[in-house]
């Protein structure tokens, strides 16, 4: 086959692959199954071609029909796939390479936490050329959430019943004089931080150590682990904060909530 017939082969390909996907996109966001001419009009693709978009992918399982209605709706073999690369894939994977550029972007700590038992786990940590982490910053290591950056991102899922129960069970313990020790401050930093969209730890755990985090969403919009510069005060101003590290720490964690399958 010549060079230019391959070309357009190609490019036809993967067209035919978009208006496919496109479907299934559709179908997806669709409360209710569609019949071919509403997706055929939703797409802007004629009947005939959205038909045999339709019938391969009834063919390969994704799609099915009503049998009274004829309307097409998604299969669960979207969501098995889903599982199954979910149990392969671990944030760590995503998360490090990002971890990795931005710490030496910084010159800072860069770590990523998820919940486990009403404590915050770290699963990966990248340091700065000076080493820069605080004492508890370690892959595998629990910090508490109510004085740190990513256990305030994730306390913003929590209802009020189960707040009280983190405070009951676990406590508001006192770090530093800067700790949140009551549930009515915590409650008005959560407002704050659901506000801005970042958590800070300013000297909550260590005295002398700063840091600025943001959250990390799945597909479905929960947040399900917070990212974090942290750094010393000295370094870690509000200027700076404001100037150079929350407009690069929000798009990193934008990329990485795209690739767990995060749309806004």
């Amino acid at each position: 086959m010549p060079d230019e017939e391959k070309k357009k082969s190609g490019a036809g390909n993967n067209r035919s692959t978009e208006k496919a996907l496109a479907i299934i996109e559709l179908l997806a966001q669709s409360r209710d199954p569609m019949r071919l001419r509403d997706i055929s009009a939703a797409l802007d693709l004629n009947a005939s071609t959205t038909l045999r978009f339709l019938t391969s992918l009834q063919n390969c399982g994704y799609v099915a029909q009503e049998k009274d209605t004829a309307r097409y709706y998604l299969t669960y073999k979207i969501s098995r796939i889903a599982n199954q690369h979910n149990s392969k894939t671990e944030l760590q994977t995503i998360t490090h390479p990002y971890l990795v550029d931005l710490s030496q972007r910084f010159h800072e700590g860069l770590c990523v936490s998820v919940e486990h038992d009403m404590t915050m786990v770290y699963i990966d940590v990248a340091t700065g050329p000076d080493q820069t982490l605080m004492s508890m910053q370690h892959i595998g290591n629990v910090s508490p959430m109510h004085c740190t950056g990513n256990g305030k991102l994730r306390l913003l899922t929590y209802s009020e019943e189960q707040l009280d129960k983190l405070i009951r069970e676990k406590g508001l313990p006192r770090f530093t004089e800067h700790t949140i020790t009551t549930k009515e401050g915590l409650l008005a930093e959560l407002r704050r931080v659901s506000r801005e969209g970042f958590a800070y730890d300013n000297e909550e755990c260590e005295i002398g150590s700063r840091c600025v985090a943001c959250p990390i969403r799945d597909y479905t919009g929960a947040i399900i682990a917070g990212i974090s510069v942290t750094g010393p005060v000295s370094r870690m101003t509000p200027e700076r904060i404001e100037a150079e590290i929350k407009p690069q720490l929000a798009e990193t964690a934008r990329r990485i909530s795209e690739a767990l399958g995060y749309n806004p």
